[in-house]
């Protein structure tokens, strides 16, 4: 497996990570050159999908940092190829790299749904929010053609089941029909993440996100049709986005954000790497100031993963970004408490085979 991306022939337009560095649970293979003719690296690095079927869809959490327990990921990896996103690492556990891997060979779940539905099914199931978008995003690209995030929304809706939803992806407004409905029931919520308002900024290190200005025509639009919304900024990165925090906020709440969150930018094993890597090549005259400050906020470190301390940070920088945070939001009408989506209309729907009640 290749460590770093020399060769000219090969592009990696749209393509975040300067490396595919083997994961901590490879086996290191090296390639030589035996003398035999090889063949010639394709120009541009294309999108391989691969199918797993899955045994179980909900995935269940104890961290107190997180404000659900459980959640659904109809896809590994994921093509936006965020260079900072926290979930490059579980590629790993897939024996792929957490750089291009991770952007261009995506595991897709096409029977997820249908498990959903079994899982809700059972009598000893308990209904609280369900997470959608807590690893990687339902609404990458190739949601478009494998049509999985929608085929979950649709049990969710026949289950009247609370669903939390995080994207970036703009796909997610051909769904606004099921998500008016939910939304009028107190079903559903969405958090559109808005990291930069700078679209040059953004295409180089979101390279296959949508633009700015196209996630905040999101927020209206959901808003519009009634669905809730929450302005994402994140990650904020010190030195290099967070003197646009109040801009980001200011243009979620004219779209029609009623509520926001933030999340200073964090470099968990393998992405801190990838992500000093992207620095050097795009931003190399505040490549030590961004990675100083991070630093500062983890004890000298690049990440502290200790519960309470990992989304945000500590020290005066965090806690100046915090109160901005807070006057903004205040100035704006974006604290306001959001009403808890509801479980009380949870329902198993009558599935083939049932015994009809009597009255």
């Amino acid at each position: 497996m290749e460590q770093m991306i020399h060769s000219p022939a090969v592009r990696r337009k749209a393509r975040a990570s300067l490396s595919n560095a083997p994961s901590r649970f490879d086996l290191q293979r090296e390639s030589l050159d035996d003398g035999w003719e090889q063949e010639p690296q394709p120009e541009v690095i294309p999108t391989e999908i691969r199918l797993e079927q899955v045994r179980s869809a909900l995935s269940y959490n104890r961290s107190p940092d997180l404000p659900f327990d459980r959640s659904v990921n109809p896809y590994r990896g994921c093509e936006h190829g965020c260079i900072y996103c926290f979930a490059r690492p579980s590629h790993a556990y897939l024996g792929l790299s957490p750089g291009l891997d991770f952007e261009t060979r995506l595991i897709a779940r096409p029977n997820i749904a249908k498990v959903l539905c079994q899982e809700l099914s059972k009598p000893r199931y308990k209904v609280a929010t369900l997470a959608m978008g807590t690893n990687t995003d339902p609404y990458q690209p190739c949601e478009r053609d494998q049509g999985l995030a929608r085929a979950c929304l649709e049990v969710l809706r026949d289950f009247n089941h609370p669903v939390a939803i995080v994207t970036k992806g703009s796909l997610i407004e051909r769904d606004l029909d099921i998500l008016s409905e939910m939304a009028s029931k107190g079903l559903v919520r969405v958090g559109i993440s808005v990291t930069t308002l700078d679209r040059d900024l953004s295409r180089r290190m979101e390279p296959r996100a949508p633009a700015p200005a196209r996630r905040l025509a999101v927020i209206k639009r959901l808003s519009d049709a009634g669905v809730p919304v929450r302005l994402m900024a994140s990650p904020v990165v010190p030195g290099l986005t967070d003197h646009e925090l109040e801009a980001l906020l200011a243009a979620g709440a004219s779209a029609g954000a009623d509520a926001a969150s933030w999340i200073m930018l964090r470099l968990p094993r393998e992405v801190s790497q990838l992500w000093q890597d992207w620095l050097a090549e795009h931003e190399p005259g505040r490549a030590a100031k961004v990675m100083a400050r991070l630093r500062e906020m983890h004890g000298g470190r690049d990440y502290d993963p200790r519960w309470g301390q990992r989304m945000r940070g500590e020290g005066e920088y965090a806690e100046m970004i915090g109160r901005r945070f807070q006057m903004a939001c205040k100035r704006l009408g974006l604290l306001s408490s959001a009403a808890p989506l509801r479980c009380d209309l949870f329902q198993r729907p009558a599935q083939p085979g049932d015994q009809m009640a009597l009255f």
